[in-house]
């Protein structure tokens, strides 16, 4: 029959056997909950990054959009120009 010491010294050993169990848990929750943290964090970053570049290839393209239109605009005034000074007669000062 085992004594009261060896029953509590048993019972102490079961105990600190199953915190050390637990405490391995937790260590390896919150290792886990830490990477998902990081991963968020860089979706979140490239996300913001890929957003800056949005923003900023759509500047440059309505800046070249409006360069378009303005060089399209000067085609046609300078073709408009050519053909009423194609179509005028030919002579006096010229």
């Amino acid at each position: 029959m085992a004594t009261r010491t060896d029953r509590f010294m048993s019972a102490a050993v079961r105990a600190a056997r199953q915190a050390k169990d637990w405490a391995l848990t937790a260590a390896r929750e919150a290792d886990r909950l830490l990477q998902e943290a990081r991963k968020r964090a860089d979706s979140e970053d490239r996300r913001r990054r890929l957003k800056q570049t949005l923003t900023r290839t759509g500047r440059v393209l309505r800046a070249a959009g409006r360069a378009a239109l303005v060089a399209a605009v000067a085609a046609g005034i300078a073709a408009a120009r050519s053909e009423i000074i194609g179509a005028l007669p030919r002579g006096r000062g010229r």
